[in-house]
């Protein structure tokens, strides 16, 4: 690779303001809209979006234009057009998924990568095969240890020339819950470009690292994967000469969607005097949310908040609804928010922190001037 093209991953110094690269990356790369927590299902154009490289062109209906290959360790390799595909008996499940990377700005020092502050997240109704029926179409073989998906996205990363890909283990890939998805569709529409047009796979409960967009090649193997973005990106590290460890389900979460109105460049919410409605949404991906609680005054004191109904059977893997009623006082008020899971997990006050800048679960807070 030619010197300058990739450069190793770093942290930013001390007092290093967001420089050209990662704008760059912030203008491809956009969250949710905080607003549109207020949305059971995200809509397309608002749901969070992280391109590595550049958006595939594939044309999926021209006669032999698109096929997936499903081989390695099977017995009975399979290739499937977009048709054969949509043939086969389809699930729909509603998913949130968040970046790995969501929270990384927020860290200091700050590692230097797409800066995400807490919008990297959005929640579809996605349309598929589940992948543990093509699997057991094809036969896995029973020394078969991992399943390889490679998407049609080339690119560079730290000096590696790469097709993105990832890999889960047998037991993941075939398990019934959380029940991965060969996606074809979202919210009832075929996937747009930018996230994953024809086919995608969707990992509930993970991270969004897992679910490889234009999913171009499924291959089972009998040895673990140990491409770039598995063995050495996406993994925790204090130190960028050790091993790390994977990064895989999603740690609990909640976010509110900012009462009153904003200004501009500081976004400052603005409410009046008297009983403002707070209101957003938790989710983790390791047990389901059973606690949101607020406070109005940056953490020294905390409510429990309303929850709204769990999410319905096949859907266990999609955000849950919150809401309680603050009584607000003329002045200057942080809001804060978090959410604890059924395993008893509770988000930090503040965030240990990791050289990726990766799963920084660290409770939103929001400013509020209160007039």
């Amino acid at each position: 690779m030619p010197a300058g093209v990739s450069a190793p991953g770093r942290v930013a110094a001390p007092d290093e303001g967001i420089g050209h690269e990662e704008l760059a990356l912030a203008a491809r790369n956009h969250g949710i809209p905080l607003e549109a927590l207020r949305h059971d299902v995200t809509p397309p154009g608002l749901h969070y979006i992280l391109l590595h490289y550049d958006i595939p062109t594939v044309d999926a209906d021209a006669a032999a234009a698109w096929t997936l290959p499903v081989h390695g360790r099977v017995r009975t390799p399979l290739t499937l057009d977009l048709a054969a595909l949509r043939a086969l008996p389809s699930v729909t499940h509603r998913v949130t998924m968040e970046c790995a990377g969501n929270g990384r700005a927020r860290l200091s020092p700050r590692p230097v990568s797409q800066p995400w502050l807490t919008e990297a997240v959005g929640t579809a109704d996605w349309t598929g095969v589940p992948l543990r029926t093509l699997l057991a179409e094809a036969g896995v073989e029973p020394d078969a240890v991992e399943v390889v998906f490679t998407g049609a996205d080339h690119g560079v990363e730290r000096g590696v020339e790469q097709d993105y890909a990832r890999s889960l283990t047998v037991a993941d890939a075939t398990a019934a819950d959380p029940e991965v998805l060969v996606a074809y569709e979202m919210n009832g529409a075929p996937l747009p470009p930018q996230h994953g047009y024809p086919v995608r796979l969707v990992v509930p409960g993970w991270y969004g690292m897992a679910s490889v967009k234009w999913l171009a090649d499924i291959t089972v193997t009998d040895t673990p994967f140990t491409g770039f973005q598995q063995a050495v990106a996406y993994r925790y590290r204090q130190t960028p000469d050790e091993p790390g460890e994977p990064i895989t389900r999603i740690a609990p979460r909640a976010l509110m969607a900012p009462p009153g109105f904003p200004d501009f460049m500081s976004r400052t919410r603005v409410v009046r005097p008297g009983p403002v409605e707070l209101e957003g949404r938790a989710w983790s991906g390791r047990a389901p949310v059973v606690r949101v609680e607020v406070s109005t005054d940056d953490g020294a004191t905390w409510r429990d908040a309303e929850l709204g109904p769990a999410p319905a059977d096949g859907d266990a893997w999609s955000w849950r609804r919150w809401r309680t009623s603050w009584d607000a006082v003329p002045g200057r008020h942080v809001l804060t928010v978090r959410a604890t899971d059924a395993e008893g997990t509770t988000q930090p006050l503040t965030q240990p922190w990791n050289r990726g800048g990766f799963a920084n679960n660290e409770v939103q807070r929001i400013t509020v001037a209160c007039a």
